[in-house]
């Protein structure tokens, strides 16, 4: 039998002893006393200690080969053990899913080169399959090592959205590549991904819903709550009307995708699509498959802002479409840039671009960068208003054309990393919009062998500087750039990652911005006045 026990009284004095300890222990002095002539001390920057990122499932096709590639840098501080793991989504019954319902079989890359396989977690037959994080479920694929990159692959169209987590040393930095090559049909390419940490608002320039494209948005859920998220879509005369993209209901630890022309009876071949989540966390990325230029991943833009740099634009690219929206109330006047080697120039006929409250405005640039690598930088005009901005890049000709997304990106900060880098096949492109920066990369080890090497950039006012970038030493397999921003002003960065086959370029664009690997933590002090004080009263 249980019985409820009664509270003892406590003796006040006692109560005041505690109140007084308390205080000791939870405040932190905001100055020093006066005769101890201190000063208050900055708040310090620490490595985070757990990272989240997730991975949409990569395609629906049996021809698919995917590969994923896991990388942390090294950073001073982050000591003690860590791993860092990628564990099978469950993928739920929503209506416009893609069909992800078989079992599949990865193999990862072991340091010897040799590989073994790895078996993910299994679903229903409904498609209704168990939540990656169930207890038993196994890792797709680990790292257990900071500074070298760790492979896995795998084959067909069965493979599940990942959800990750890295902890300790493994945490500060981590990125996840992930990149799939499809040889033929709708959406045939090289389709590339740095997978994303979850959040509540994600910006989307760039999607259609015309019959010529199939553009799913992936949605996956982390948390051990279920999400709610709303999809809203907005071509050239404003908001498209949609019923069905209110309240799309992600189960704890699953993903779904939804195909965005089910969510409008309007065909538009430019769209702006709007994932706000009312509650819980998702990550957000949208698929594109194109049935005469191919197909790649549309990441999420950069938060909206006055002013934009849409960094790397290839220098053989066929078509550069702009696609800007503005998701205020009140209209943007944009001018345009092009950061060209040698310095910023205005592209002709392009100087300026006019963009609705609401609505999604577009300018098609075709090849702007006429034989030179190039980014797209928009300023304000007289009033800054807050845009997104995406571009649509093609290259090829004919039936030869692949194409890419390059959303507006924030800065590379402090320091930023992308995985997945071969020894050829790789441009890496920096842009100082304002006053020149200068950069050091650093090229990881390999996944199967390798040593590091570094080299210093110094990107010139206005301009772009693509380059081939460092290859490690005796590489063996893949590996990670980072960029580190050593002075000057602020640096954008992207990394083309090309891989052509029968005459078509195969290519994918990803941008580089701060990995969030270091925190803020304010430096508290004791302060024993505090307790004399609570002692007094």
């Amino acid at each position: 039998m249980n019985r409820k026990t009664l509270p003892l009284p406590v003796p006040v004095p006692l109560l005041a002893a505690t109140g007084a300890l308390l205080l000791l222990t939870g405040v932190a002095a905001l100055a020093a006393p006066e005769d101890s002539g201190a000063q208050a001390k900055s708040a310090a920057r620490l490595p985070v200690e757990r990272s989240s990122l997730l991975c949409p499932a990569p395609s629906g096709s049996d021809l698919a080969e995917t590969s994923y590639t896991s990388f942390t840098p090294v950073v001073k501080g982050a000591g003690g053990e860590g791993e860092a793991s990628l564990l099978p989504a469950a993928t739920d019954g929503a209506e416009g899913e893609t069909d992800k319902k078989k079992d599949g079989k990865g193999k990862k890359d072991d340091e010897d080169g040799k590989g073994g396989k790895s078996e993910k977690g299994k679903g229903d037959k409904d498609g209704k399959g168990g939540s990656g994080q169930e207890a038993g479920a196994e890792p797709v694929f680990e790292a257990k090592e900071p500074g070298k990159p760790v492979g896995h692959s795998a084959s067909g169209g069965a493979e599940p959205a990942l959800i990750g987590t890295a902890e300790g040393r493994l945490a500060p930095g981590w990125t996840v590549q992930q990149s799939t090559k499809t040889p033929v049909g709708t959406g045939r390419g090289l389709s590339g991904l740095a997978c994303s940490a979850p959040d509540t608002d994600f910006w989307f320039p760039g999607v259609s819903t015309a019959g010529s494209r199939s553009d799913y948005v992936h949605l996956t859920n982390p948390d051990d709550s279920a999400a709610v998220v709303d999809v809203e879509l907005y071509g050239p005369g404003g908001a498209l009307k949609s019923e069905v993209g209110e309240d799309i209901q992600v189960r704890p630890h699953a993903s779904v995708s939804v195909l965005l022309s089910t969510l409008t009876e309007k065909t538009e071949a430019d769209v702006t699509a709007h994932v706000a989540v009312r509650s819980g966390r998702v990550s957000a990325a949208v698929h594109s498959a194109d049935e005469k230029t191919g197909g790649d991943w549309l990441a999420p833009a950069g938060d909206p802002a006055g002013s934009l740099v849409l960094p790397g634009i290839p220098k053989d690219a066929t078509s550069a479409r702009l696609v800007v929206f503005a998701p205020g109330e009140n209209d943007a006047d944009l001018r345009l840039k092009l950061a060209t080697p040698s310095g910023p120039i205005t592209p002709a006929g392009h100087e300026s671009l006019h963009v609705k409250a609401g609505m999604t405005a577009t300018a098609d640039l075709r090849d702007v960068t006429r034989g030179q690598p190039g980014s797209l930088l928009l300023s304000p005009g007289d009033k800054a208003v807050p845009v997104v901005a995406a571009l649509h890049v093609v290259r090829g000709k004919g039936e030869k054309r692949e194409s890419a997304f390059l959303p507006a990106a924030p800065s590379v900060g402090a320091r930023a990393s992308v995985a997945e880098n071969h020894a050829k096949g790789s441009v890496l492109s920096l842009t100082a919009p304002g006053a020149a920066g200068r950069v050091k990369v650093t090229a990881s080890a390999g996944t199967r062998g390798g040593t590091p090497v570094s080299k210093t950039y110094r990107v010139k006012s206005g301009s772009t500087l693509a380059v081939a970038p460092p290859v490690p030493q005796g590489l063996k397999g893949t590996y990670a750039l980072t960029v580190e921003h050593l002075s000057g002003g602020p640096v954008h960065a992207s990394r083309l990652l090309e891989a052509p086959e029968d005459g078509i370029p195969m290519f994918t664009i990803q941008t580089l911005s701060d990995d969030g690997g270091t925190v803020a933590v304010p430096e508290a002090e004791e302060d024993l006045s505090v307790v004399q004080d609570a002692e007094r009263d």
